[in-house]
């Protein structure tokens, strides 16, 4: 029997929502049962920050080669090769029985969905091109997504519960098989005809740099920041990126098309990609162990408690997206980069020292991830639309890696200012007890909410805070550090964002049909590239 083209539609647009859903529940539902990973598997908090950093930074690795692969071979192929590719690494995590392993298959894992993600957006925009099927499909889209993510917590939090841990991977193989089902049925095959080779020399320079970086701000303490070995780690990481922009400029078709950074909407759009995962997100890998450690919560009371920070982005895209239509996105994407700042400042003053509770962390949660469901669908949609459609999986990749990029490093960071909170708060309340590197170990069991080993390896420090008053006050002040910190930068790029777009200001194309090489720089209308 044939299949009509609109019910082809519908199948496809299920495929693609089911796939956002698997990646959005692997984004949410991993941190909460970190500090259960943390126990069973004999690990530290650096293990825990690679646990969800080896993910990020493999999907970041494939993101483009992902995009350039789709645009070459079929995006519906390479999306049939992500999506299985998926399914089989949750497999091999759920049969993880070391933290090592468990690192290795998450970072499988992350190629997978690096592939699976990026077609998605890329089949979008391929099969939706009209602008109300367009609309409504980003907001379906950004609605499942938000599904993933909102209930992702509680649902790692009950699986751990009633179950055990492995099935919070586990259930992906189920859904990844299903979801194959619904591509074969209803994903047309598309593909751009003008795309002939793979950047290799673009994804492995763009892979060290991030990987070099991400590795410094992580192990760099530990090797001491001054240290060769740290040194040079950064100065690769550095060459590599020097190197990525050399390529990049020379390659007769890159895999970075700088000349779309000239589209104000893309730039634009751009900043918010990475004001989203500056602080929203990773702040998510965090939040678990802030609610378990410093608030004393189960892990379900703790899935539970993160809803407040993840249910807003199921509610808000729909109304996104047509405050985009009718505002124009240079200010809905900017405003939602703000409230997310202003999410992160009031959890901020509202648990200083002494006074942490959930209640008082749930205006900043709320306002924070409405500011991320205002911000999050306009800016994959304006960054897919600024673009001819030919190019929309490099416009995606573009779009995928700046996200995971700024997740990547900014886990990293989070984890390093958490750390140095703790031990600073540490050092002046126990002045000349410990040294600097018995100090910094301490800071990070702390931070890793790791409180069981202490009465053995710190029975000396733990004489003069029997209660344990000062040892949670630290990690309260840590966490206030990373508040602060996720608040001030995200408004940096809302204001840049604001600056590049410039709403306030009217563009009008040379000629009848702007081209992407000729007229970018002087118009600043979504539509212009197309």
């Amino acid at each position: 029997m044939t299949i009509s083209s609109s019910r082809k539609n519908i199948i496809a647009l299920a495929a693609v929502c089911l796939a956002s859903l698997m990646f959005g529940l692997e984004i949410s539902s991993v941190p909460v049962i970190l500090p259960t990973l943390e126990r069973v598997l004999h690990s530290d908090f650096k293990s825990m920050q690679w646990i969800m950093n080896a993910y990020t930074i493999a999907c970041t690795t494939v993101l483009m080669a992902t995009g350039t692969l789709a645009d070459r071979f079929g995006r519906r192929r390479v999306f049939v090769a992500g999506i299985a590719a998926f399914g089989v690494t949750s497999l091999l995590c759920g049969l993880a029985q070391s933290a090592s392993i468990l690192i290795v298959s998450r970072f499988l894992q992350g190629m997978g969905g690096g592939t699976m993600l990026i077609c998605q957006v890329a089949v979008l925009s391929y099969q939706f091109q009209e602008g109300k099927e367009r609309v409504k499909a980003f907001g379906m889209w950004g609605i499942i997504f938000g599904i993933g993510l909102g209930f992702g917590p509680i649902i790692g939090g009950m699986i751990v519960a009633v179950s055990n841990w492995q099935w919070v991977f586990l259930v992906h193989v189920l859904l990844s098989a299903v979801t194959l089902i619904l591509v074969f049925s209803g994903v047309q095959e598309s593909r751009d005809p003008h795309a002939e080779k793979l950047d290799i020399a673009g994804i492995i320079t763009l892979s060290l740099s991030v990987f070099g970086l991400a590795y410094f701000i992580t192990q760099g303490p530990d090797l001491g920041l001054t240290s060769i070995a740290a040194i040079s780690i950064m100065a690769a990481s550095v060459v590599s990126f020097l190197l990525f922009l050399v390529v990049e400029k020379k390659s007769a078709r890159p895999m970075f098309d700088f000349s779309v950074f000239r589209i104000r909407n893309f730039s634009g759009a751009l900043l918010g990609s990475m004001g989203m995962n500056f602080s929203f997100w990773p702040f998510m890998i965090y939040l678990p162990i802030f609610f378990q450690s410093a608030l004393g919560y189960g892990s379900v009371a703790a899935g539970l408690s993160l809803l407040a920070y993840t249910l807003p982005t199921l509610v808000v895209p729909p109304i996104a997206e047509r405050l985009a239509q009718k505002y124009q996105p240079g200010i809905v994407i900017p405003a939602g980069l703000f409230t997310i700042g202003l999410g992160f400042l009031l959890m901020r003053f509202g648990n200083d020292v002494g006074h942490a509770s959930g209640l008082r962390m749930l205006p900043g949660c709320l306002l924070a991830g409405v500011g991320l469901g205002l911000t999050n669908t306009p800016v994959t949609n304006t960054t897919t639309g600024s673009v001819p459609s030919t190019r929309a999986g490099m416009a995606s990749g573009i779009d995928m890696s700046a996200r995971l990029i700024t997740l990547a490093l900014n886990i990293a960071l989070m984890g390093f200012i958490l750390i140095e909170g703790v031990s600073s708060y540490l050092k002046k309340i126990f002045p000349g007890v410990l040294d600097s590197l018995q100090l910094r170990s301490l800071a990070e069991k702390i931070a890793a909410g790791n409180f069981a080993s202490l009465k053995q390896s710190y029975s000396q420090l733990l004489s003069f805070d029997s209660s344990g008053t000062a040892v949670h006050a630290a990690l309260v002040h840590g966490f206030g550090l990373v508040m602060l910190y996720g608040g001030l930068g995200v408004w940096i790029l809302a204001a840049a964002s604001l600056v590049i777009f410039a709403p306030w200001k009217t563009y009008q194309c040379a000629t009848a049909k702007c081209s992407l090489e000729s007229d970018v720089a002087l118009c600043g209308e979504q539509t212009c590239g197309r």
